[in-house]
């Protein structure tokens, strides 16, 4: 059951909000379970929104532990490699001095593993939260469709102001749910009526 403050910041009733979740089964498909199975209301009871937030949190935490690594073991594989490779300072590769060549390709070794980090850290996760996937699975999928219901529609944004966490990432509990409520509609108001607003 959700918590009163965060059913009267959404502005819905507890048995409303209830019934909108248990709208329609959640069928799962072979990509996230062995077998294609039906998510009831009565068993998403068991997962409630303040585990399912804290679990997402836990997941984040989880990507940004095996991410520092990750990129890590990229760059020092990537000088490892490219310090070992004879060079001749007179010969420039695509125009470019070797050093400086073999330095961006380092660096590049470097973001490989940064962007590989998040990956690999949510299939560990996901390893790890086996006996839960369909119920997170579920939730998820809820939770994006209120994210998408909720947030500032992208065209109001501009390149020096973008929406405040258009995908919802950094929320892992329901007062940063209601935070971020109060943010899309903060940047609401100020991107339609910004004549009414300092």
């Amino acid at each position: 059951m959700l918590e009163p403050c965060f059913v009267r910041s959404v502005g819905i009733s507890t048995r409303s909000l209830g019934r909108q979740f248990a709208k329609k089964p959640f069928v799962l498909s072979r990509a996230n379970s062995t077998a294609a199975e039906t998510i009831t209301e009565a068993q998403l009871q068991h997962l409630t929104w303040p585990q399912y937030l804290a679990i997402r949190r836990s997941k984040r935490t989880w990507q940004t532990a095996v991410t520092i690594p990750c990129a890590l073991i990229g760059f020092g594989a990537g000088a490892a490699y490219f310090a070992t490779m004879e060079t001749d300072p007179l010969k420039p590769i695509f125009g470019v001095d070797p050093f400086f060549f073999y330095g961006f390709c380092t660096v590049g070794c470097l973001g490989a593993g940064w962007l590989a980090g998040p990956t690999l850290g949510t299939a560990l996760w996901r390893m790890t939260h086996r006996s839960k996937l369909p119920l997170i699975d579920a939730r998820d999928r809820e939770f994006y469709q209120r994210i998408a219901k909720n947030r500032v529609d992208a065209s109001l944004q501009s390149p020096t102001a973008p929406v405040p966490d258009y995908y919802g990432e950094r929320v892992g509990s329901l007062h940063q749910y209601r935070q971020w409520l109060r943010d899309q509609g903060k940047y609401r108001r100020k991107a339609l009526l910004p004549e009414n607003l300092d």
